[in-house]
């Protein structure tokens, strides 16, 4: 299969969470920076069909793409570096492979043959590493595997990356393996035999990696790298150190300073289209580390114990904080230790407050009174999905006196559902993939809030969510002032609510965090960030 298009696999070695998915984000960057057109996958060697219905402790947020697929996380990575959006095709999981070729098997499309590992799901596997070069729009196609070298459930990737090696040919196939490099403070010695060991059992599996990329917390010396060089059979300028970053943000820069773009280029046999322009990207870096102001934002949600369940919200901080030259003091907050006596106490000294999405019950009582609290002080407040959803049961409680109103998350029962299951989700008994998904339009109000930070009446916002806002009390909540200032066109949902005579208070229904990018930063985050300045001022 001669082909067009490059493919370039990230393997990952002795320890997870090394950072593939930056390693992989920032040479895209790279590339793209050169002129390359380029598209990022990851294949998760879990067995769930997408990361939907996992717990966001224990893989992080749920990314949602414009098409609606719930993805990994590391998704929003590269759309955050590339600003090019991802797909369903960008995130398969070991689920999706298998549930593909038993679904094949069921209808009788492998005509009675034995189906095994080796070639029904290597070949599932490999058509989905090339489906998104088949069109021609990418130059390269990098693929990073989740998990680490040696896992069991990683074994018919690392198969498949093999056979991909003989299907693409020399020049258009390209493996590059992360690993850690440990410092031993008693020994005083940076020691390589994890990563020895990992390119070992790489090889054993076939695969001899083409680049070494070594996380490391001091750099390496000439003669460690002679010596990974050397045991892992790779060329020395091969070597490349990627030592700890102030930011994520640093890593395309710290990549290019140790030439890994020149590397991969050199041996995928590709000429450069043009010098790499990064100038946007150093402009960005500069605002980032050079604020002249900052401020206080409280994130108030149920899983702040892992920062990563709120991934894009707090990378959103970051691309909007830096394009107004404004750090933002991100302060995580648990819902669940919020409550009437101690919330003035958990939520004072701050400038801005953001009630986080979420779903179920817990720590919902927390979000009421911080909700509350953000609009009786008059401080700037943001809701996102369930935080939008909180701010109007508790407008519908405090304000419009219905005492019980809830959300039939919350409460089936309640007598007032002011936020409710749309009709056609009440038939549905299965969790996965049974939300709104994925990106709807929204029409806004000129004059509102939303319409002056967007600057534009219409938009298309990323939705993952089951619940609405009931329309039936629409009138009622617009005549005690908490007006509907984004509206689906064509099902007449509401999207955007705020309230009139406050500073600055939104909630919107959908997730804005996630199209924000380094380059183009999500209007409202900045909005919110100035509000939160201007109340600081005051």
């Amino acid at each position: 299969m001669a082909s067009p298009t490059k493919y370039i696999f990230i393997t990952g070695g002795v320890t997870s969470s090394l950072g593939k998915g930056i390693i992989a984000a920032s040479l895209g960057k790279l590339l793209q920076a050169r002129g390359f057109t380029v598209t990022i996958q990851k294949f998760d060697p879990y067995l769930n069909i997408d990361p939907g219905t996992l717990n966001p402790y224990e893989h992080g947020e749920c990314y949602v793409t414009d098409d609606g697929a719930e993805t990994d996380l590391d998704l929003g990575h590269y759309e955050r570096f590339l600003n090019t959006p991802t797909s369903q095709s960008n995130n398969i999981t070991t689920g999706r492979i298998y549930n593909n070729v038993i679904t094949k098997e069921r209808k009788g499309e492998f005509l009675g043959k034995t189906v095994q590992v080796i070639p029904h799901i290597t070949d599932e596997i490999k058509s989905n590493f090339y489906k998104l070069g088949e069109d021609g729009k990418y130059d390269v196609v990098i693929t990073e595997i989740g998990g680490c070298v040696g896992d069991i459930e990683s074994l018919p990737f690392i198969e498949a990356v093999r056979q991909a090696r003989w299907d693409l040919g020399p020049n258009n196939f390209l493996v590059i393996h992360l690993t850690l490099i440990p410092y031993l403070k008693a020994a005083k010695e940076l020691k390589t035999k994890p990563t020895q060991h990992s390119v070992k059992q790489l090889l054993e599996a076939g695969i001899q990696p083409d680049i070494l990329v070594c996380r490391t917390e001091h750099h390496l010396p000439s003669d460690v790298k002679k010596k990974l060089a050397l045991f892992c059979n790779v060329q020395l300028n091969s070597v490349i150190e990627a030592m700890d970053a102030d930011t994520i943000y640093d890593v395309p820069l710290l990549m290019k300073k140790e030439k890994l773009d020149e590397r991969v280029m050199s041996k995928l046999k590709l000429s450069s289209k043009q010098n790499t322009d990064l100038e946007n990207w150093k402009d960005f870096l500069g605002k980032l580390k050079n604020p002249t102001q900052e401020v206080n934002i409280g994130l108030i949600g149920k899983y702040v114990s892992l920062p990563d369940s709120y991934k894009s919200i707090i990378e959103a901080f970051t691309h909007a904080g830096a394009s107004i030259e404004c750090h933002v003091n991100l302060k995580l907050i648990s819902s669940e230790e919020i409550n009437m006596d101690n919330f003035e106490s958990k939520l004072k000294n701050l400038d801005g407050i953001l009630v986080a999405p979420g779903f179920g019950e817990r720590g919902f009582q927390g979000k009421l009174e911080t909700v509350r609290y953000a609009r009786e002080k008059q401080i700037p407040f943001f809701g996102i999905c369930l935080g939008m959803q909180v701010a109007v049961i508790e407008y519908a409680r405090n304000v419009l006196g219905l005492d019980d109103a809830n959300s039939t998350e919350m409460d089936p029962q309640t007598k007032n559902p002011v936020i409710a299951l749309m009709e056609e989700q009440k038939r549905i008994d299965q969790m996965g993939g049974t939300m709104r998904l994925g990106a709807y339009t929204c029409e806004l109000k000129k004059g509102s809030k939303s319409y002056s930070a967007y600057g534009k009446l219409k938009i298309q916002e990323r939705h993952r969510h089951r619940y609405e806002f009931n329309n039936s009390y629409l009138e009622q909540m617009e005549e005690a002032g908490m007006k509907a200032t984004g509206k689906n066109p064509e099902t007449g949902l509401v999207e955007v609510i705020e309230i009139k005579n406050h500073p600055w208070f939104v909630g919107v229904q959908f997730h804005p965090e996630y199209k924000s990018t380094v380059l183009n930063p999500q209007p409202l985050f900045v909005k919110f960030i100035q509000a939160a300045i201007d109340h600081k001022v005051k």
